[in-house]
Parts: C-alpha cells; structure tokens; sequence
C-alpha cells in the first residue's frame, strides 16, 4: 500500500514539475500549485547544476508557507524511518554537512487548520466539507476568529427552514445555487440551516499616488503656480508675523465673552 502511495505522488511530481522551471522561481503563488516531490526533484537538479545557497533560507521559507519543514540528520537511523519512509520528500541542504530537510504538505483536515494563507487556495466543497465536521453545529458554532479567516476568501450566508420548505422550487436554495453558491444542509431536528458558499473573485491591489496640492477651507484643490517648490517646513501658512498679525481683537470675542470680559477691558489692560 506504502508503494502504491508513494509511486502515485511520484506521478503528481512528475506532472507538476512542468510548472516549475526553476527552484528560484518559487513564490507564495505558485507552492500552493506544487506538491512535495516536484519541489524536491527540482531542488535536488539544481544543487547539483548551480549554487543557490544564497537563496536557500528564502525558499525555504516560501515552502513553509504550504508545507511542514523539518530539519532532520540522514547519518540518524531513527530520523532516516521518520522521514524517508514515502511520506515526506528529501532536500539537501546546500551545505552537506548541515544535513536534510523534510517537506510535507500541512493537512487542511478540521476547519482549525484553516489560515489567511490557505484559505484563498481551497474550493468551496471542501470548505463546506470541513464545515461539515465541525460536529454538526452549523455555521454560528464556528469561532468568530475561523469565521473571519472564511469571510476573506469566501461569501457565506445562511439561513433555516422546515424540513418541508428547504428544497421548494424557487426557494431560497434554489436561487442561491443557480447564482454559483454551493450548500451545506445541517439537519437541526424539523428544521434544516443551508450554508452557502461561494469563493471570492481577487481584488486588485488599490494602490494611491499622493502628490503636493493645497486645499482650501472647503476641502477644494488650489491650483499651484508652476514654478512653487513644496518645502518640508510648508504647511500652507507663511512662517512669520504676517499670519499671527492678521488676526484681530473680534476674532476672540466669543472667548472674551465666555470669560466675562470684553474687547474695552482688553484695550485699557494694553495702554
């Protein structure tokens, strides 16, 4: 059964190592794609052919992103049963002598395994899947944090009816099933709770240009002349006495006022 496992991701391998030219083309798009031994047959060709021990640390940290890494010694017997078995994929270090490196896809098997990083690389029958054995609680028994991670990959509604009413044509379910939406039926005694989910297009990175413009009071944009320079120090107000002498006696009236004074007791405390 181990051989039949093993030549199988063998033929995975083979098949996904089309997609990956180089070992330094991996990225945090492309590891989802790939399974444990393409990675390590194209590691192992290119140790060979070229030194990439300069990028080693950086892909290495790439693959954990997908998959389990572990550091192991290959002169260890106990290790070599461990991680030699089929079940993990080899790398060689770079450097012989700091020995092996196990890879292994993280299992996505309960819906605690679900990350920001994975959740925009499953579809949503294994979402609903997963949500399936969660013992049977429907979607409000799912902690607000695993509930977050769904939503930034996926739109999720719900809703409960009769048993009787859950499949009537025309119904809540059908129309979320013609609109793309796939559902998860949670039996909750006569009546039933439909979890519907439906994976998010990706958005494209909003990306803002700042530039150096004025505005006045009401939030306008003042047109600049061509030839002013924006300083550090530039806030929009001229850094001398012009700005402060502008101001007037009226401009404090209401403060004047609040303090029992006026703008005549102000006057004769200056002379």
């Amino acid at each position: 059964m181990k051989e039949e496992k093993k030549a199988a991701k063998k033929k995975a391998a083979k098949k996904s190592v089309k997609t990956l030219e180089s070992i330094l083309d991996l990225n945090a798009n492309n590891i989802w794609e790939l399974d444990e031994f393409a990675i390590a047959e194209t590691w192992e060709k290119e140790r060979e052919e070229e030194d990439f021990s300069i990028s080693e640390q950086k892909l290495l940290n790439t693959i954990r992103l997908a998959f389990e890494v572990v550091h192991y010694n290959p002169e260890n017997e106990r290790d070599v049963n461990k991680y030699e078995n089929g079940g993990w994929a080899k790398l060689t270090h770079c450097q012989e002598s700091k020995g092996c490196v196990a890879i292994r896809r993280k299992a996505i098997e309960r819906i605690t395994d679900l990350s920001y990083e994975n959740i925009k690389h499953i579809g949503a029958p294994m979402l609903l899947e997963l949500i399936s054995r969660n013992f049977g609680g429907g979607w409000d028994s799912i902690s607000l944090s695993i509930r977050d991670i769904i939503e930034t990959g996926f739109e999720i509604s719900t809703t409960q009816l009769p048993a009787s009413r859950i499949h009537a044509p025309g119904g809540t379910l059908e129309k979320k099933v013609a609109q793309g939406f796939d559902v998860l039926e949670i039996p909750k005694g006569t009546w039933v709770e439909a979890i519907f989910a439906k994976k998010k297009d990706p958005t494209p990175k909003i990306h803002y240009d700042i530039s150096e413009r004025e505005y006045d009071e009401d939030g306008n944009p003042v047109s600049l002349p061509e030839d002013y320079e924006m300083r550090d120090d530039d806030d929009g107000m001229e850094n001398d006495d012009t700005y402060y002498s502008s101001l007037t006696p009226e401009a404090n009236v209401k403060d004047l006022e609040e303090e029992g004074l006026s703008i005549e007791d102000v006057s004769e405390d200056d002379e």
